[in-house]
């Protein structure tokens, strides 16, 4: 009876929380909440039916500082900036999601729909860039939600960046799944003539009905894959990062999305297994349930023998690729699909000696 009533009350939240174009299934609190409310079903008939639209907000952030530094060993950067907090493509996944639990709000429906704008960070940037103790290194844009996220398109933060980091001629790397990123082909191709610049873009499946459901409001695969051919035509050097890997789900289409993107004109390649950080783990797993529900067991066992038996391992140097034979079988099959497409193992450097603060309009005069 336990197991039976479980079932019942999960089918019931999902029908009265799933949103159309959403990709969390509810929106439960944070970690860090200390009350927590669901509605139940009484069986009086008396709860209103509810909308199935979510409509996204936009709050501005009004943080000091724009540049994040990285201490992490695993991680390819230093330094990083995300322009938005939260993020529209509503990609269930997102290791970034309990970010949102600082802020008093849900790692779910509200990560997705509750937008945090940097509307100075180019200003700020400015700033901190010019500070007579900032040492250059290589600044990622979009580590944790994407900077060409929907929003983009009008607020054109992200581009205001690119404008100051190429002014500056500061080396930058890029990651998104947009294919909105081919509107500043005009500062990234000047970027790229210096060799400060390098573009990833992010693909989970070529599949583009499972898109919709795990990562409802990007770009669809193909579009990028578009956005990639014209970026490397441009001369703007471009990586693909097979991201997650989730085991069952999407992990045979490993060899064919190298393969299409070398097509589109990749030059680098990388794999992230899954990963599920706090509230993260719950959310996906609704996820699974209402969308693999047959599958669920199969699938989050394969994760757990691939993260030593837990939903995931935090690890440094092992929480992005796993462990154990599994593990080692996807690695494999990666290492054998770069050779036979002829992709190199070393990645592009980008140059840190071109980085200068441009003078001031107005210069002071040398007394005589």
């Amino acid at each position: 009876m336990r197991n039976n009533s479980q079932k019942q009350k999960f089918t019931y939240q999902q029908a009265h929380s799933i949103k159309r174009g959403r990709g969390a299934i509810s929106n439960r609190a944070g970690r860090f909440e200390s009350l927590v409310t669901e509605k139940i079903d009484d069986g009086w008939n008396n709860l209103d039916k509810p909308s199935n639209k979510l409509v996204t907000s936009f709050h501005t952030d009004n943080s000091r500082t724009v540049i994040s530094s990285n201490q992490s060993p695993d991680l390819a950067f230093d330094l990083s900036i995300n322009p938005y907090r939260g993020c529209e493509h509503g990609c269930i996944y997102c290791y970034a999601r309990p970010t949102h639990s600082f802020l008093g709000l849900s790692p779910g429906q509200d990560f997705e729909s509750q937008i945090f704008v940097k509307r100075e960070a180019s200003s700020i940037l400015e700033k901190q860039l010019k500070h007579p103790k900032y040492k250059c290194k290589v600044l990622a844009l979009g580590t944790n939600t994407d900077p060409y996220q929907p929003i983009e398109r009008k607020l054109k933060i992200t581009r205001q960046l690119l404008n100051v980091l190429s002014e500056f001629k500061h080396p930058t790397t890029i990651i998104t799944k947009s294919d909105l990123i081919t509107r500043d082909i005009d500062i990234l191709k000047s970027m790229a003539k210096l060799n400060i610049v390098k573009v990833t873009f992010s693909f989970t499946t070529l599949n583009k009905k499972l898109a919709r459901t795990l990562e409802p409001r990007a770009t669809t695969p193909l579009r990028r894959l578009n956005a990639i051919k014209k970026l490397s035509d441009a001369g703007i050097p471009t990586c693909v990062n097979f991201a997650p890997v989730i085991p069952t789900i999407n992990d045979h289409e490993l060899e064919e999305i190298l393969s299409q993107c070398v097509v589109a004109g990749a030059k680098e390649a990388n794999y992230i297994l899954l990963r599920l950080p706090g509230e993260v783990s719950d959310l996906f797993k609704e996820w699974l349930q209402l969308y693999y529900p047959r599958g669920y067991s199969r699938a989050l066992n394969r994760l757990r023998e691939m993260h030593l038996g837990n939903n995931y391992n935090s690890s440094f140097w092992m929480r992005q690729t796993g462990s154990g034979p599994q593990a080692e079988i996807l690695k494999g099959r990666f290492v054998l699909a770069k050779k036979k497409l002829g992709i190199e193992n070393t990645s592009v450097d980008l140059d840190l000696n071109l980085f200068r603060k441009p003078q001031a309009h107005y210069v002071q005069l040398n007394l005589l």
